[in-house]
């Protein structure tokens, strides 16, 4: 069966998982902010020793496509490009709202909508809906969670929101069929069963027009200690 090593790094969580075509054969996370940087590549060669795997078995390396963290996202895509281009392989990307509904399949039982949400920061988050089996119904957008949010779907059918940003959800979206699930991530466990389906049917990216899907534009923010200029008043 074709190896394909994949790399989560659209959020905090830092995520790396080979597969041998569905079957997961090892994965290594670490929950911590901001350590994408130093923390990846130690984690592709744990989890390449943990398969018994070597660099000239892989088939493939799977990314996550956005959205979430701008540097995240940069991050995983240069790591994932530099090592398909390296060995000649093909890169498979899958969305990372798609990734959270393909882990909240696997722990919702019951007939419901998904809401798979990253945090945007305020009380802005990206999200989309989808079936129970994790097929996307609508498109992905940045949306302000209000008490108005979702009341269309709310009233038909029991709707569960998971993920970063359904964290701050609770206190404003109180509709009794609103369920919250925890511990709902972007995990390469989930991005690596994903893209093994399309690595068997040779959906590959381009591997060097693709770019992560920000949904926003990145802003950088100047630091907190930088002084303002002079500006010079008339006398």
């Amino acid at each position: 069966m074709p190896v394909l090593l994949s790399l989560e790094t659209s959020t905090d969580v830092c995520s790396v998982a080979v597969h041998d075509g569905s079957r997961l054969l090892a994965i290594a996370e670490v929950h911590m902010g901001q350590a994408h940087a130093s923390k990846l590549a130690p984690l592709v060669k744990e989890v390449m020793a943990m398969a018994n795997a070597s660099m000239k078995d892989l088939n493939g390396v799977a990314v996550s496509a956005g959205p979430g963290s701008y540097t995240g996202l940069r991050i995983g895509t240069s790591t994932a490009k530099g090592l398909c281009y390296a060995l000649g392989i093909p890169l498979y990307s899958i969305g990372t709202l798609d990734i959270m509904a393909g882990h909240m399949s696997s722990v919702v039982l019951e007939e419901a909508v998904l809401c798979p949400m990253i945090d945007a920061r305020r009380m802005e988050v990206y999200c989309a809906l989808y079936d129970r089996q994790g097929r996307r119904l609508t498109a992905v957008e940045a949306k302000v969670i209000d008490e108005y949010s979702f009341l269309d779907q709310l009233k038909v059918a029991r709707v569960v929101f998971g993920g970063n940003g359904s964290d701050k959800c609770p206190q404003v979206i109180t509709h009794s069929m609103a369920v919250f699930q925890p511990g709902v991530f972007p995990s390469a466990r989930h991005l690596g069963a994903l893209a093994s389906q399309k690595l068997a049917l040779g959906e590959s990216e381009d591997l060097m027009r693709f770019e992560p899907f920000y949904l926003k534009d990145f802003k950088a923010k100047l630091p907190s200690n930088i002084i303002a200029p002079a500006v010079n008043k008339p006398v």
